[in-house]
């Protein structure tokens, strides 16, 4: 029998120890086709991607996924918890937008789709955590977008990052927080 070279014993040796995890081995593939990460009934899980650094394009659940709290990459593999459900994929490269195709927008010329003339505008959203219970309030913020709370209107506290929040697929709020927010929407 030949001896294994370092590098393929290696390689062996970690598909070995992640299909005894039950962990996928993060195969650096070579598509930036986006990948759908789930933490069933809020518990953690992690999926393999190709890529060094992964970016939100679509939020899928309701419950919220925080960066850092929710989701994240730890040793090359992306992570869910706490209900997050989302498709995820290389971190710079356009975002979901260019997995869409062309529904209305217009061609970009480096490739992949991009908005129309008038896509880019402030839109101010209500948004209510009724009976203190999450909710999501859905709108493309855009990858250069922004969320600050214009007016509060519950007699419960709202406090960015714990009782409202925002990521690219919309504003969420918790904990009794009901609020006038406005989002500025940016390409």
């Amino acid at each position: 029998m030949r001896a294994i070279s370092g590098w393929t014993s290696g390689i062996v040796i970690a598909g070995l120890l992640g299909s005894l995890l039950g962990i996928a081995s993060p195969v650096r593939a070579q598509s930036d086709a986006p990948v759908r990460c789930v933490s069933k009934d809020g518990h953690y899980a992690r999926c393999a991607v190709p890529w060094r650094r992964v970016e939100l394009y679509k939020q899928e659940s309701k419950g919220a996924c925080i960066e850092g709290q929710s989701w994240g990459m730890d040793h090359g593999t992306l992570w869910v918890d706490r209900g997050c459900r989302g498709l995820f994929g290389p971190a710079g490269r356009g975002g979901y937008g260019d997995y869409r195709g062309d529904r209305g927008g217009h061609g970009n010329p480096h490739g992949g789709w991009q908005p129309g003339p008038d896509w880019n505008r402030r839109i101010s959203l209500q948004c209510d955590s009724n009976k203190k219970k999450y909710q999501m309030c859905q709108v493309d913020v855009g990858r250069n977008g922004s969320v600050r709370l214009a007016r509060q209107l519950s007699d419960a506290r709202c406090t960015e990052g714990y009782s409202w929040g925002w990521n690219r697929a919309g504003v969420w709020v918790a904990h009794g927080c009901r609020g006038q927010f406005l989002v500025d929407r940016r390409w």
